[in-house]
C-alpha cells in the first residue's frame, strides 16, 4: 500500500494532508504557497510513495461553481499531465473549511493561532482525508 495525499487547493495557499503507508491515519502535512505546489509534489510523491491523490472540489450549497472551482479543475488537468500514473479523485469539500474553523476554535488555541488561514487549510485537508478513509 502507498500513501493517500489530500489537497485543499487555494488561490494563494494549499493545505495538504497525508495518510500513513497503511492508509489508517490521516495527518496534516503542511500548508504551501500554491505557486510552489507542483515542484513540491514532484519531489514528495515519488519519495513518499503516494498512490492516490484526493482534491477538494469547491461548490456552493446549490452545486454551482465558486470563485476557485475553475482553478481546481485546471489544476486537476495539470496534475494528470504531470503525474499520469497517480489517480486523482475529486471529493466534496463544501463543508470542510467551516468544520475546520469550528474544530480549531474548540482546540483551545490562542486567538492569533486560530485565525491563521494556513492552519484552516491543513485541517480542512486532514478532515477531507479522514472522511475518505472512513468510506473506503
Amino acid at each position: 500500500m502507498g500513501r493517500i495525499l489530500a489537497i485543499d487547493y487555494g488561490g494563494k495557499r494549499t493545505g495538504l494532508a497525508v495518510t500513513d503507508p497503511l492508509q489508517i491515519i490521516a495527518t496534516g502535512l503542511m500548508t504551501i504557497e500554491t505557486a510552489k505546489l507542483t515542484p513540491f509534489l514532484k519531489e514528495y510523491i515519488p519519495k513518499e510513495g503516494v498512490e492516490r491523490v484526493l482534491i477538494g472540489m469547491p461548490t456552493n450549497w446549490d452545486d454551482s461553481d465558486t470563485h476557485i472551482t475553475q482553478a481546481v479543475r485546471n489544476f486537476i488537468i495539470h496534475f494528470g499531465r504531470t503525474f499520469p500514473a497517480v489517480p486523482i479523485e475529486e471529493v466534496d469539500e463544501r463543508y470542510t473549511s467551516k468544520l475546520a474553523s469550528q474544530a480549531i476554535s474548540q482546540m483551545g488555541l490562542k486567538k492569533k493561532k486560530r485565525e491563521e488561514k494556513g492552519l484552516i487549510d491543513v485541517v480542512a485537508a486532514t478532515m477531507m482525508l479522514q472522511e475518505y478513509l472512513g468510506r473506503i
